[in-house]
C-alpha cells in the first residue's frame, strides 16, 4: 500500500491533547533567498510572537530528509511535528491551529 501524502494526512481533533501554546512548537521549513518563505516567516512570528508559541526555523537545504520529504512544498510549516500548511501561510488559521 502506498504512504499517504502528508498533505492529506489529518489528526482527530477529538482525540488529541490540548497543548498550552508554550507546549506548542512551530517548525518553518524553507530556504535561502526564498519570497515566499520570507512571507511565511512574518506570519510565523506574528502569531507565535502573540501566542507565546515557540517556533524555530530549519534550512531545507542543509537537511537531506527535510530536502526529499518537502522539496516541492516548500515554505512548510509543522505544528507540533505535523504538517500544518505549505506556500502560503495564512494567519487566521494558523491561530486557530495554536489556539486549539
Amino acid at each position: 500500500m502506498a504512504r499517504m501524502s502528508p498533505i492529506f494526512r489529518r489528526t482527530d481533533r477529538r482525540t488529541e491533547k490540548k497543548k498550552a501554546p508554550r507546549e506548542r512548537l512551530v517548525t518553518l521549513i524553507g530556504k535561502p533567498d526564498c519570497h515566499l518563505c520570507e512571507d511565511a516567516q512574518v506570519v510565523v512570528e506574528k502569531v507565535c510572537g502573540e501566542l507565546g508559541v515557540s517556533w524555530e526555523k530549519r534550512d531545507i537545504t542543509r537537511d537531506e530528509e527535510l530536502y526529499r520529504a518537502y522539496w516541492e512544498q516548500i515554505p512548510v510549516v509543522l505544528v507540533d511535528g505535523a504538517q500544518h500548511t505549505f506556500w502560503r501561510v495564512d494567519e487566521g488559521r494558523l491561530r486557530r491551529a495554536l489556539a486549539g
